[in-house]
């Protein structure tokens, strides 16, 4: 093992990824809220130093994706789509069954030019939580309880106030409204043959509420609907914990696109449109699980070096207090301060050890083993990334 693979393993070096994540977090958010006095005086300059703030925030976790963990992420797709990456405001639907869907997701839009202006759906509860939801806040990003009789006119005003955004915009809709597991499946396949649908073996029943809204308010404004499914070479599931430990996936991501004018105007029809579509990512997926490609044209979009320059600029600004004060500990030549400072990193990584420890086996095994995913493909643990959904219920 060399020594950056061993590093890449130890408690301390997380403990200090994860302080230089939530610090800089903070400092964006205050930075954020700054900027809100800039809101009634000039809206779109408002909205692309947000941008730039938010991608300062999310290139540190696609940098543990593209850097730390080196994991490699390959488009099937065709020349005429690739050209236009970037280029246009669209609406992504993305299957969710991966811990780190979102995060390749992310990877994609951070190479394309889109990462701080990308967009969600998602839950209010999000809108109370520091670095994630504060951010989310000042990028205007939509909040819904997923009760339709609730969120109808909010949803609908929050997405017409981004018919004039200024910078090219990628809309994710997680349309399952959840990540996939057996148990999920099994109930969401019952209400398929109660409404007389198709049964799917990889996804779960999209809801229709969300694509079909956000579909009509966004007319005029995104030009396509790309759809994306996406799937890991070697059966693997991927986790963050996996990431964090740099441990190298293979990410294979199918993108169609469709413009806008073929989806149905009414609602009946383009939720229709959806069903369909869902039907052709399960065959997509059938055919990747016998045969390991998708079908289509391979391109690996290089990574770009902002990502590890920023991390390494928030790094440089918050560590080097950190690192001053324990040389001065060390310095001090005083025993107790040595051995307090070295009892409070031992507690520290005993405390997270136990945690791990105490977890179901399928959770700790899924971010350091591969495990078969056929037709299953996500562990049954809840996380942020369950909180950004679609909304309705079909």
């Amino acid at each position: 093992m060399g020594l950056l693979a061993w590093l890449k393993t130890q408690f301390v070096v997380h403990v200090l990824i994860g302080f230089v994540f939530v610090v800089s977090g903070l400092i964006i958010n205050f930075i954020q809220l700054c900027t809100l006095v800039l809101w009634p005086v000039n809206k779109q300059l408002y909205r692309r130093l947000n941008c730039r703030l938010a991608y300062s925030l999310w290139s540190q976790l696609v940098m543990l994706l593209e850097w730390w963990s080196c994991t490699d992420c390959t488009l099937f797709t065709d020349q005429a789509t690739m050209e236009r990456f970037g280029k246009e405001h669209v609406v992504i639907i993305l299957n969710h069954n991966y811990e780190i869907d979102f995060l390749c997701g992310w990877t994609m839009c951070e190479r394309f030019g889109v990462l701080g202006s990308s967009k969600v759906l998602a839950k209010r509860e999000l809108l109370y939580v520091p670095l994630i939801g504060w951010t989310w806040y000042f990028l205007e990003i939509v909040f819904c309880k997923r009760k339709w009789e609730e969120d109808r006119d909010l949803v609908i005003g929050g997405l017409r106030r981004l018919a004039d955004y200024p910078e090219y915009m990628w809309f994710l809709l997680y349309c399952e409204g959840t990540r996939f597991t057996e148990k999920k499946h099994r109930v969401s396949m019952e209400v398929a043959v109660s409404k007389g649908l198709p049964v799917l073996k990889y996804h779960l029943l999209p809801r229709t509420k969300g694509f079909t809204t956000a579909v009509q308010c966004l007319r005029g404004t995104v030009a396509a609907v790309y759809d994306v499914t996406l799937n890991f070479r070697g059966n693997k599931n991927p986790s963050l914990l996996g990431i964090l430990y740099g441990k190298k996936y293979e990410a294979d991501m199918c993108v169609r696109r469709f413009p806008l004018e073929e989806i149905p105007l009414d609602e009946k029809g383009a939720a229709q449109w959806l069903h369909k579509l869902y039907q052709e990512k399960d065959a997509l997926q059938e055919m990747y699980n016998q045969e390991g490609v998708f079908p289509g044209e391979q391109f690996k979009p290089a990574r770009r070096p902002w990502t590890l320059l920023n991390f390494l600029f928030w790094a440089t600004v918050l560590l080097s207090p950190l690192f001053s004060f324990a040389l001065g500990v060390f310095a001090s030549g005083s025993p107790l301060l040595i051995l307090t400072f070295l009892g409070f990193v031992g507690a520290g990584k005993e405390r997270t050890i136990t945690q791990l420890e105490v977890r179901p086996r399928g959770v700790l095994e899924s971010g350091i083993q591969p495990e078969p995913l056929r037709p299953r493909r996500a562990g049954s643990g809840h996380s942020v990334v369950d909180a950004i959904c679609s909304v309705g219920t079909g």
